[in-house]
């Protein structure tokens, strides 16, 4: 089964008397495992896909199905218990707690899971090792770098072990050098863990490490390769 099923996607927006159509009438499938790249230029539709897929917003018409479940058949709570327990979410500006250690970052939706302290502790310095971020485990935001920070959101977003992971730029404020690590990073991760990632992203470096390029114009799937 598919683990994000989209179908007849649309998303208009009304700035004054002008509509915006952002989508048109999207329709697509992620399978598990997929390491997937949603592409376009500004105003393409990637982003406002992505944060519909991650029941952030809400279509004007069409669907979409987490694992099978209707996002607009849900409650506000059952989206908010869905996005938990199931999505992981890695932004452009990293969203890091500024007053929590790296661990207690990586183990923030473990917390909101209700898992117990040990195993949610045990878990964070996992998933912090696996990005590379061993021995920083006690390290604040403020004392970590762009990249850094990013692999502890990338470590945040794994460690409640999610059907999929939602990446928004998040190579958009790193350099050429960090910006490749992270990618690797990621592209580990799916290879030999088997998580799932859909990005949006202008990046051509996290596009060539893609299974699957979907490329979007004004709002439309104007391609769709896999390597």
């Amino acid at each position: 089964m598919a683990i994000v099923s989209v179908r007849g996607l649309t998303r208009d927006y009304h700035q004054g008397e002008h509509t915006v159509h952002a989508l048109r009438g999207v329709s697509l499938d992620i399978e598990p495992g997929e390491f997937t790249v949603l592409m376009g230029p500004s105003g393409s539709g990637k982003s406002t896909l992505l944060n519909l897929i991650g029941g952030l917003d809400k279509p004007t018409a069409g669907s979409v199905k987490i694992e099978g479940a209707d996002l607009a058949s849900m409650t506000p709570a059952e989206r908010s218990d869905l996005r938990r327990d199931r999505l992981g979410f890695i932004f452009q500006a990293y969203n890091l707690i500024p007053v929590l250690t790296a661990a207690e970052n990586a183990e923030f939706v473990l917390q909101l899971q209700g898992k117990p302290s040990d195993d949610r502790r045990a878990r964070a310095m996992e998933t912090l090792e696996v990005v590379g971020l061993k021995g920083m485990e006690g390290r604040r935001p403020n004392e970590l770098s762009g990249g850094q920070q990013q692999r502890v959101a990338v470590a945040r977003a794994i460690a409640g072990d999610p059907a999929l992971v939602l990446a928004d730029e998040p190579t958009a404020n790193l350099d050429s050098t960090t910006s490749d690590e992270l990618i690797a990073t990621m592209k580990h991760l799916n290879t030999e863990y088997g998580v799932t990632f859909v990005f949006a992203t202008h990046d051509p470096k996290v596009m060539e490490a893609a299974q699957r390029v979907v490329r979007l114009v004004d709002g439309e799937i104007a391609e769709d390769t896999r390597a």
